[in-house]
């Protein structure tokens, strides 16, 4: 139990207590006026019942208090649900979209490679081309020349 439950719980009994050992003096009937009329009541009863009745209204307003605080927290805590549900849709959105993003760059950058890869093809066949002619006209003019053949 928690501190001030227990402490409650010992203020009622040392009440209790209290009327228990003095009872034949709450018995003890006495004249009470009531603004408009007097009454032969006993006074001890009077407060004890007065005591009880302002316990229970106490204890009926804590009860109606932490049930509107906890009525409060569980709205809070579906709002916050829901909150959180928005997010995580908004999160699976933003992942869709960078994937949509990612694979779109990703053909760029294929497309460009396969451009790059293309060039570099033509300029190693052109170079190819030119190293083989350049060989070529080396090895003609390497080449003994016969004495019957035409200039």
């Amino acid at each position: 139990m928690r501190i001030r439950t227990l402490l409650v719980l010992l203020v009622i009994a040392l009440i209790a207590g209290f009327a228990a050992l003095n009872w034949p003096a709450f018995t003890t009937p006495s004249p009470l006026n009531l603004g408009l009329s007097t009454v032969e009541a006993p006074l001890g009863l009077a407060m004890l019942g007065l005591i009880v009745f302002i316990t229970l209204a106490f204890a009926v307003y804590v009860a109606v208090w932490q049930a509107s605080i906890l009525m409060e927290t569980r709205r809070h805590a579906k709002e916050l649900q829901a909150q959180r549900t928005l997010a995580d849709q908004a999160e699976a959105s933003r992942f869709t979209e960078l994937r949509a993003v990612l694979h779109a760059e990703l053909e760029r950058l294929e497309q460009r490679i396969d451009a790059a890869q293309e060039s570099l093809r033509a300029d190693i066949r052109d170079g190819t081309n030119s190293l083989a002619a350049m060989l070529g006209e080396i090895d003609d003019r390497t080449r003994p020349r016969l004495p019957n053949a035409a200039p």
